[in-house]
């Protein structure tokens, strides 16, 4: 029973190592790219020329951008023409977007309701950005037979007006970007804004002018670059790269090495592609019905390595002389809400990463979501979930701590018996065995039930870790932020202190050795917590104060119970 206590008391000290490990990885430098990738342009390379036909297969490249010098010829004078270097900006009761001339593409993205720190509301957070570090923009365009004819992500676009705000009494902003050609070829990107959504419809609408028949293909994309942000807790670490869903394919991961080793080449019906951080995605959502490949990328520009997910129109759309077409899809770019992601597509609530215990993260999330409706602070929520989950376990940790109070009754009798047969391993065991048979004491009997627990409190760790409902919740005193670690750390000295009272009401391990380390844990578990956020540390507290309350109760008891076997 001690070792194998033990064993899991270091087990866990080691995935703690292993948390930082990782966050070591994932936020470290990263490692240079590779020759091959050094080659590669800025942007999406070639264009094929598709076969002619009403619906040919989509080119298997994207476009080159074009040479810096006709930069200012590839638009036409349709609306005020904004200078390349002035964004488009867009003003909603939700987001303030800035959109670039330059292919329509969205370079910046502010959420109003969300901020860097939760120290200084007035600076909100910025989910999409031009300009490395932490670059994440997110762009569309078209492909075609004649890449001067159709616009794609590096052609000139223009707007009627540089400036867009959604007003008081309007639930709906759009905003449109033309692009005309001598041809008669008309491209109009539409983006339409809604109150209170961080949903973007965008429409890519094409007026064929011209004298013959054109075949289009529409492609929307992700790039960013590696993510690091200073203002997230140490040791916490969550998955940064790109995810895709299809009905086919369900929920997939594709992180930066792996587009970087092997890119991404599949098609996919009724899915979606994003990039996704810690609390946060950028997601294109196409239409239904329609067959999409989605790829993926990597190029090298500047300093850093750039990641593309993608994903384009499998079939091409011919539109004849005077006919028209219009393709439309959806970008989702702010928070993980998830019952706001459930309402957006099917499956992108599993960008909420709880990994492989998600089964059980959910429902539990579910239950801390409906105890914070009813008691509006999310650190109550946290203790009284805390308390339910120990409530549902009350029978499997009397078992367990029955046990410790029984193999605390023996242990004196444990240690004669080491002390009188030494290091004679064999005849030591016979005589623990006999003890345990005749005191009617199972040694792992307070092992399974612990064992039983662990995934519900692995599943409650991502809760609180993945959850962007508690980012900077406040909770009441000094911790003003569950999501960051303690300042004064309090927390975890309680922590500390309780678990060292728990140790104390455990059965000392009959090695002394072993003993040592036992008492030392505490300590190391207090440095450890004292990095991680408040909201995580609380849960910790509060289920090892009230391990510490039904222990006792328990061992009390049985101390009475032996006593007064004793007196009679």
């Amino acid at each position: 029973m001690d070792n194998i206590r033990l064993f899991l008391i270091l087990a866990l000290g080691a995935v703690l190592f292993l948390i930082y490990q990782a966050w070591v990885d994932d936020y470290g430098q990263l490692a240079p790219a590779t020759a091959a990738t050094t080659e590669r342009p800025a942007d999406p390379t070639t264009v094929a020329v598709p076969e002619t036909g009403t619906r040919t297969e989509a080119p298997a490249d994207l476009p080159t951008p074009p040479p810096t010098d006709a930069a200012a010829t590839d638009a036409p004078a349709i609306g005020a023409a904004a200078p390349e270097g002035a964004p488009i900006v867009v003003q909603t009761d939700v987001i303030k977007v800035d959109i670039s001339p330059r292919g329509g593409t969205i370079n910046n993205l502010w959420l109003h309701d969300y901020h860097v720190t939760a120290d200084d509301p007035d600076q909100d957070f910025q989910l999409l950005k031009a300009l490395p570090p932490n670059m994440f923009i997110a762009q569309s365009g078209l492909l075609g037979r004649d890449p001067e004819l159709i616009p794609n992500h590096n052609a000139l676009f223009t707007s009627e007006q540089t400036k867009y705000t959604l007003a008081d009494d309007s639930d709906q902003l759009t905003v449109e970007l033309t692009h005309g050609d001598p041809s008669g070829i008309l491209v109009t990107k539409r983006y339409r804004f809604t109150r209170g959504s961080y949903v973007v419809e965008v429409s890519q609408d094409v007026s064929n002018g011209s004298a013959t028949p054109i075949s289009v293909w529409d492609y929307s994309q992700l790039q960013r670059t590696p993510f690091s942000d200073p203002n997230e807790p140490r040791f916490v670490n969550t998955y940064t790269g790109a995810v895709y869903y299809g009905p086919e394919v369900k929920y997939k991961k594709e992180d930066f090495k792996d587009i970087a080793e092997e890119p991404l080449d599949i098609q996919v019906t009724n899915g979606w592609i994003a990039m996704i951080q810690h609390y946060f995605i950028g997601a294109w959502i196409p239409p239904d019905g329609v067959s999409q490949t989605f790829y993926t990328m990597d190029v090298m520009s500047g300093a850093e390595p750039k990641y593309v997910i993608g994903r384009k129109a499998t079939n091409g759309i011919t539109i004849p002389p005077g006919g028209t077409h219009s393709f439309t899809e959806r970008l989702y770019a702010g928070p993980k809400l998830q019952d706001h992601l459930d309402e957006v597509a099917p499956g992108l609530r599993l960008a909420v990463d709880y990994g492989w215990l998600t089964f059980i993260a959910e429902p539990i999330f579910w239950l801390l979501e409906l105890i914070h409706s009813v008691v509006g602070n999310w650190g109550w929520a946290i203790i009284i979930l805390t308390i339910l989950i120990k409530a549902a376990f009350y029978k499997l940790s009397e078992t367990s701590y029955k046990s410790m109070a029984n193999m605390r009754q023996v242990a004196p009798r444990l240690k004669a018996l080491k002390d009188r047969y030494g290091d004679d391993k064999d005849r030591l065991n016979q005589a623990m065995m006999e003890l345990y048979k005749k005191e009617k004491i199972n040694p792992l009997g307070g092992c399974l039930p612990i064992l039983v627990q662990i995934p519900v409190f692995i599943a409650l760790y991502w809760v609180l870790l993945e959850s962007v409902e508690l980012r900077h919740a406040p909770f009441m005193l000094w911790i003003d932020n569950l999501t960051a670690p303690d300042p004064y750390y309090i927390l975890p000295l309680i922590m500390g202190v309780s678990m060292f009272i728990q140790q104390k009401l455990n059965p000392p391990p009959p090695d002394p050795m072993q003993e040592k380390i036992m008492m030392a844990l505490p300590f190391v578990f207090t440095v450890f917590f004292a990095f991680f956020p408040s909201g995580l540390v609380l849960y910790w507290t509060v289920n090892q104060l009230l391990s510490i309350a039904q222990q006792w109760h328990i061992t009390r008891n049985i101390e009475k119970a032996a006593a007064k076997r004793r007196a009679n």
